[in-house]
């Protein structure tokens, strides 16, 4: 069974940062990407960034480039999203997905002075 648990989400203010982590179980793909996606009720879901297994290929949206950097420990199976510079604009819900198949349970990132 697939399982991708998020965690470090929180409150910060303007000009902040926040790592986020995303455990993953229970996969055995050989080649795949894996994102971190938000939701906000007004815009709803945003594909923030990914990661591509193998090679390391990545993407960010236009909105984050230069602020946040996506990363993989392949031997703890974690996923990392580290957002520096954060805006209240990227406050949201945040979520790791391998393609889309599989989601976490989302972790709540707040950026409000």
């Amino acid at each position: 069974q697939v399982q991708l648990v998020e965690s470090g989400g929180g409150l910060v203010q303007p000009g902040g940062s926040l790592r986020l982590s995303c455990a993953v179980s229970g996969f055995t793909w050989t080649t795949y990407w894996m994102y971190w996606v938000r939701h906000t009720p007004g815009k709803g879901l945003e594909w923030v960034s990914g990661i591509y297994t193998p090679g390391g290929g990545t993407y960010y949206r236009d909105s984050v480039k230069g602020r946040f950097t996506i990363s993989r420990d392949d031997t703890t199976n974690l996923l990392y999203l580290q957002m520096n510079n954060l805006k209240p604009e990227d406050t949201a819900l945040y979520y790791c997905t391998i393609q889309g198949d599989f989601w976490g349970q989302g972790a709540q990132v707040t950026v409000s002075s």
